[in-house]
């Protein structure tokens, strides 16, 4: 931490961008839009298993996105180059950090306006293309993450009155290269896709449902199988959901709860021939927020997480998230990465204020425990399989600032204390250190 002068001069000279994912609104002809991001993070008292106790780290990223607009019709284009800089052979650098020269964007989309009936509208997109459905714990492309989740397939989207619904068939792209000496050199490879891995689903919302709020439920089919030289765990995944959400709005309670279900086969180990087990596992997120008006705009939310682990008796019981994003619910990905969807039991209180038009302020407190004391702790990977270590992690810590300089400049910093609880300091294997001390420094540029 006590070198982010050293790296800030730097960030300061080389702007940065942050990649939404978001296409700018269809103009005629040809238009071209750029982002790049810096961030400097550092780390001490690393909580997941087999990395540097300490660490530090630049990542940049860049994106480049051109859009040919005619019409209904509109081809796009985008380029990401993410790197990373300043890690070792110990350092968490992976295909998170690191994808250089990356096609993620490259696609046709045709909109049919109301071809299926009187006010309705439908777009039929096709090639490599972002993705963010739903409440985006199960489908998304992550933008806290230094690199994104690319897709390539078919989407469709309709809409029509208080109904809308998107379906997709993709084979999600496997960013490459993925050898540790070749991240670490920021070495370009084209991702790839194929029928090794295969995701299809969607979902259908209503709006205006259970009074002010929508209902909405998805569906989603994960397809997996080894590859040469990619053993994997053969994961043949169902999973459906169901979401209750009023969105937030002035002096007024906004609320959110959805259930998701998850089932199928998957093989126990990344050995050939490993034996398939059932899957049954389960995930509930619920949120209660009220946001007040006049100054700083206060907002005050309750949120509470449980995402399922492992246990003995032949079933497979930890929740998989499949290309969810983390950030927004749960905790930084980059060098912290420590929390994720499964097994977690997570209540949190978060505070969010914009003191002014260019400040944003968020500060959260959440309390840990496992699901299942024999299975290894969210993306830690500590784990005691006897169980008898407890089942309380730590209690977590985590504050936001964002200051927009301009309208295209913006500064965030990050801040993310652990207590370690009981079985993060007893666990066999667990890194040494009662606290986990992470912190990100981010300016991002938007062109």
């Amino acid at each position: 931490m006590a070198k982010v002068a050293r790296y800030f001069p730097a960030i300061l000279v080389a702007g940065t961008a942050q990649a939404q994912g978001v296409v700018p609104p269809p103009a005629e002809g040809l238009s071209f839009a750029a982002s790049e991001r810096v961030r400097y993070e550092a780390i001490d008292g690393q909580a997941r298993v087999g990395f540097n106790q300490s660490d530090q780290l630049v990542n940049f990223r860049t994106t480049l996105l051109a859009r040919y607009q005619h019409g209904p019709v509109s081809v796009v284009g985008e380029l990401w180059d993410s790197r990373v800089y300043g890690g070792n052979r110990r350092s968490s650098v992976t295909t998170g950090e690191v994808n250089t020269l990356e096609p993620v964007q490259a696609y046709v989309q045709l909109d049919l306006g109301a071809a299926l009936g009187r006010g309705s509208t439908l777009k039929l997109q096709a090639g490599r293309f972002m993705v963010n459905l739903g409440s985006r714990r199960l489908v998304a492309a992550d933008d806290y993450r230094n690199t994104t989740n690319g897709y390539t397939g078919v989407r469709a989207d309709w809409s029509a009155g208080r109904w809308a619904a998107t379906g997709i068939y993709t084979m999600p792209q496997r960013r490459r290269p993925d050898e540790l000496d070749s991240l670490l050199s920021n070495e370009p490879a084209i991702d790839r896709e194929g029928t090794a891995l295969v995701l299809w689903g969607g979902l259908i919302s209503r709006r205006r449902t259970i009074g002010a709020a929508m209902v909405e439920m998805s569906y989603f089919h994960l397809g997996e199988q080894d590859t040469l030289g990619r053993p994997t765990r053969d994961r043949s995944l169902d999973t459906a959901a169901i979401r209750i959400v009023r969105d937030l709005a002035p002096a007024t309670l906004d609320y959110e709860i959805e259930a998701i279900g998850q089932t199928g086969l998957q093989s126990g180990s990344l050995a050939v021939g490993a034996a398939r087990q059932p899957v049954r596992a389960w995930f509930v997120h619920a949120r209660l927020g009220y946001s007040w008006e006049g100054a700083w705009k206060p907002r005050l939310m309750a949120e509470f997480d449980y995402a399922s682990g492992d246990a003995p008796g032949g079933r497979y019981g930890r929740f998989d998230t499949l290309f969810g994003m983390r950030r927004a619910d749960l905790a930084p990905s980059g060098l912290y990465n420590a929390i994720l969807r499964s097994n977690v039991v997570a209540p949190s209180l978060q505070a969010e204020a914009v003191p002014d038009v260019r400040t944003e302020l968020m500060l959260s407190y959440r309390p840990m425990w496992l699901a299942a004391r024999t299975d290894s702790f969210s993306s830690t990977g500590v784990r005691d399989v006897r169980g008898r270590s407890g089942d309380f992690a730590g209690h977590q810590l985590d504050g936001r600032v964002r200051y927009r300089l301009s309208k295209a400049v913006r500064l965030e910093a990050d801040v993310v204390l652990l207590a370690k609880g009981r079985f993060l300091r007893d666990a066999p294997g667990a890194p040494p250190g009662r606290w986990t001390k992470y912190g990100a420094l981010n300016l991002m540029v938007n062109l």
